[in-house]
């Protein structure tokens, strides 16, 4: 199967195969471990590789590091490493898992294809702050304790990019009763009712 981004990101031919192979592995590891919901594997292409794609176009252009938190499957960090290698060959991804398994599949998917990474299998608030200058977690948590993890790792003047359902609002008022921050919500490519919530200058309130 090739995979098609379309016009979320400009893809090689060489990085459309490190993403197929990605895909390969997820349906042969999901069947021992759950990595993804097994529905949704016969769309994973729109559901969670290019949902995780149309973050790549809200990164900073001069971010040297990035940290993925709650990796599971690899989405979206996983997905952004490969997109990312040549045309950001510098940026640093980091991909924290706690779970040993899914820790293993991320380190697998990361030698197959060849890309560097590094997998940390920690609990994310055990892990030393990693000063980050973007932070992405996907269907984590809520926003109020995605604020906790990012106060924690994310540098003052990084940016924080969380894919969030249609009840992101509610979220957003959530957080806001204990931390102050600046957002913007990017109206998602993959879902009409989603978004990616940008936050910036975050503190506790």
């Amino acid at each position: 199967m090739e995979l098609n981004l379309g016009t979320m990101a400009n893809v090689s031919r060489g990085t459309s195969l490190k993403l197929e192979q990605y895909l390969s592995l997820l349906k042969k590891w999901n069947t021992v471990i759950n990595l993804v919901s097994p529905k949704t594997l016969d769309d994973a292409v729109k559901r969670h590789f290019l949902d995780s794609a149309q973050l790549v176009d809200l990164m900073p252009e001069d971010a040297g590091t990035l940290v993925d938190l709650g990796s599971g499957g690899g989405f979206p960090g996983l997905v952004i490493a490969i997109l990312s290698a040549e045309t950001r060959p510098n940026l640093k991804v980091t991909l924290v898992e706690s779970d040993q398994r899914k820790a293993s599949f991320l380190r697998t998917v990361l030698r197959e294809t060849e890309i560097s990474g590094t997998v940390l299998s920690k609990r994310i608030m055990d892990v030393e702050p990693l000063q980050a200058d973007i932070l992405t977690a996907r269907a984590l948590a809520p926003l109020l304790e995605l604020c906790q993890f990012a106060d924690h790792h994310l540098m003052s003047t990084g940016v924080a990019l969380f894919p969030k359902g249609k009840n992101w609002g509610k979220e957003v008022e959530d957080a806001r009763a204990e931390w102050q921050f600046r957002y913007t919500a990017h109206t998602s490519k993959t879902d009409a009712d989603a978004v990616v919530l940008e936050i910036r200058d975050l503190a506790h309130d």
